[in-house]
This record gives structure tokens, sequence and C-alpha cells, in this order.
């Protein structure tokens, strides 16, 4: 659609920050304001409709649509995606390991053993490894751990959270994402490890490109937008 605004400003109030396009609220498609509990977020949020030429495309406003997706969907979606990461935990991508070759199996422990150990660390959630592409049974009060975790992330984290995990595959990487503990560049390397190892060996394959390519891109978005949230909010909903 054309541009029909000069200038973005954020807007302070009691209830977080809005976006402002000369001086009207900016709406989410379902019609709710546009308001990001992070200053830091709704300054970036303005950096990307200022940026927009003649015409304004939102797919060139990454960080706008993850905001939206929170405000629109993620309040009356909140249990069934809580419910869907868990289940990340129960097939997690780190508890599969190769059993040959060995170089692979080797770096799939240097890389991958520390993102669960940090999940166990922090979160008290402790992932079994196993052997191959079987899922086995994780411990229940592990699980139920997880899901205490999850749910105290608020609609935006939250949102973040299901970007990384599902383009991960994993939610130990997701939750290290989300939370800092992993840049994203070191997150996207372990999410397609096995992938990467391959292309070393038998040469680079378009559609795994392809894959790693929108991984990267989206790990990178969450990264960012967890981030600008961390820099003006928590990120646990209030009791």
């Amino acid at each position: 659609m054309k541009r029909f605004y000069k200038t973005a400003t954020v807007e302070k109030s009691v209830d977080g920050f809005g976006v402002l396009l000369d001086g009207r609220p900016v709406r989410t498609p379902a019609r709710a304001a546009l308001r990001v509990p992070s200053g830091a977020l709704a300054e970036a949020l303005c950096e990307e409709w200022n940026a927009q030429g003649k015409t304004v495309d939102p797919r060139s406003m990454p960080l706008t649509q993850l905001a939206n997706t929170a405000i629109d969907r993620m309040r009356d979606a909140r249990r069934e995606t809580v419910a869907e990461l868990v289940r990340y935990g129960e097939t997690d991508l780190l508890c599969h390991r190769a059993d040959r070759p060995g170089m692979l199996a080797d770096r799939q422990e240097a890389v991958w053993q520390p993102l669960l150990e940090r999940l166990q660390s922090r979160h008290g959630v402790a992932l079994r490894v196993v052997g191959g592409m079987l899922p086995q049974p994780q411990e229940p009060r592990s699980m139920a751990r997880l899901e205490r975790v999850v749910g105290a992330c608020n609609d935006f984290s939250l949102t973040a959270l299901h970007l990384a995990t599902t383009s991960a595959g994993s939610i130990a990487i997701g939750l290290a994402v989300v939370e800092g503990d992993i840049e994203a560049g070191h997150a996207t390397e372990a999410a397609f490890l096995d992938d990467l190892y391959q292309s070393e060996r038998w040469g680079a394959d378009a559609e795994a490109e392809a894959r790693l390519s929108q991984g990267r891109d989206d790990i990178a978005l969450a990264y960012r937008f967890a981030a600008l949230l961390r820099a003006g909010t928590c990120t646990s909903r209030r009791p």
C-alpha cells in the first residue's frame, strides 16, 4: 500500500510503548493497538516504519509482524503453543545422537551437550540423550518443569520462543536464544549441525541450503526480538 504518513514515533504510557504514525496509533491486522512492553522494541518498530519508501511492504518489517502475532494471536493460542513447545522437549533434536561416524558424534557431543547442560543448570530440566532417531520417554518431572518454564513467558517472549524453537527443532536451543545465552549464529550452527556436516562431506545441497538460509533468518529474528524485549522489560508474566 502507498505510504500515508511522514514520521513514526514512540508513545510511552502506563501499559507500555505504542507506535504512532504522524501522531496516530498504529494498529495490528486485528485492529488492536500496536503496543509493546519494551521501549527498545518500540524504537526498533519505528525504525522499520520510518525506513519504508513510497509504499509500505509488511514483508520488510519482520519485527512488526512478530509483534502483531504476539498481540493478535498469542493470548488465544497460549495453551496450544505451550503444549507444542513442551513436545519439542520430548523429541528434542539435541537428544538424538549419531552412533557413527565418530566425527559427527563427536561434533554433536561438543556442540549440543553444553546446551543440554545449560538447560538443566538454569531451569532444572534434564533431557535424556539416546542414540538414533527413535524417541525415548523423557522424565515426567523434567517435562512438568519445562512446561512451567515455557508457561512463565509473556506473550511476546513466547512468540519469540516459538519461532526460535520451531526453526531450530529444539526447545533447548530456543530457550538459549530468547534468554540471550547463545548468539544467533551459534544457534544456527547447532540447529543445522547435521546438514552442515553432510555439506562438508558431500557438497552443498540446494534444499538443505534453502532450509539453512530460512532457519538462519528466523533464528536471527527471534534473537533480536527477544534481545529488544530484555532491553526494556521482564520476559516473565506477572502473577
